[in-house]
């Protein structure tokens, strides 16, 4: 959508407020990220998507919002591009409902939501209410958050996806100690989707999870690949090392998303953000060569 059209949108909409012209500012030509398949199907998902959790929980405001909207319309302008939420994160399901159909971009969006509900009744309702935040009939993919009550919670995905409600399902977690329930999960069930953390220093998903998938055809998608800011915070001050442009890394950020990305079995990594400019360093790790087995110890090197 042109941004013209966009403005449009935006003030025509009571929901929100109507953002004056150069709220969004112009972005340079978009240079495309890479895709990878689902497995088992010919559908591409750019490897750099984007979580809402704490990103996305804010309020209604200009201020609030407006750099959400740029954030996503940035995003998207690669169609296609992964936005995963969870009606567990706050407002979050409701600003990016909002954001998407003021900017009438939810045709571009594969959009991943949750349920995580302890009860069936309740799994309804939450379905619904997911549903209405996110002015959509329908979600591409619908995931059981962190293993709650998974058999009845699949279950219902099953039915929900039969009855083409979503395209995908899938099961989540955030935590190493729950890897070895995710494959037990994998194992006894048939999965479109798994979502783990992983991390250049959180690296159990290596041994059996992520093998697993690979051999099972389960797409892959990563949360916490920064481990919510503290790798950061660990290279504070130290230079990018020279060797980072041999994988076309202009920053750390990069480096740590190249390291999840390099293996083979990873589908797309999705860390959240409200900054353009910190999306714009993610997006760039989805560009250029990734590293190889070597390369990747020497960048887990760096965080022993």
């Amino acid at each position: 959508m042109k941004r013209r059209s966009l403005l449009r949108s935006l003030a025509a909409t009571a929901a929100l407020p109507a953002w004056p012209l150069g709220a969004l500012a112009a972005a340079p030509a978009f240079e495309p990220v890479a895709t990878r398949l689902i497995p088992g199907t010919q559908q591409a998902l750019p490897v750099i998507g984007l979580g809402t959790s704490g990103a996305f929980d804010v309020g209604g405001s200009e201020a609030d919002r407006q750099p959400l909207a740029a954030v996503l319309d940035r995003l998207l302008q690669q169609a296609g591009s992964l936005v995963d939420t969870a009606p567990s994160s706050g407002s979050a399901e409701s600003v990016l409902g909002a954001l998407l159909a003021v900017g009438g971009l939810r045709p571009r969006c594969f959009l991943a939501t949750k349920i995580s509900a302890y009860v069936p009744e309740t799994a309804r309702a939450q379905w619904q209410n997911s549903l209405a935040r996110l002015r959509s009939d329908r979600v591409d993919l619908l995931q059981v958050h962190s293993l709650v009550e998974w058999p009845s919670n699949l279950a219902y995905l099953r039915e929900l996806q039969q009855q083409g409600k979503t395209r995908y399902i899938g099961v989540t977690h955030y935590r190493d100690e729950a890897h070895d329930d995710m494959v037990e999960v994998v194992r006894r069930q048939k999965l479109d989707f798994v979502q783990i953390n992983y991390s250049v220093v959180s690296r159990s998903a290596e041994r059996r999870l992520l093998p697993l998938c690979a051999d099972r055809g389960v797409a892959v998608l990563i949360n916490r690949t920064f481990e919510d800011g503290r790798l950061f915070a660990q290279i504070k001050g130290r230079p990018l090392p020279a060797w980072a442009g041999e994988i076309d890394c202009a920053s750390w950020g990069q480096l740590m998303l190249k390291f999840v990305l390099g293996h083979g079995a990873v589908t797309a990594a999705i860390p959240a953000t409200s900054k353009l400019k910190n999306l714009e360093d993610n997006l760039g790790a989805g560009r250029g060569r990734m590293p190889d087995a070597r390369q990747r110890e020497r960048i887990a090197a760096l965080f022993a």
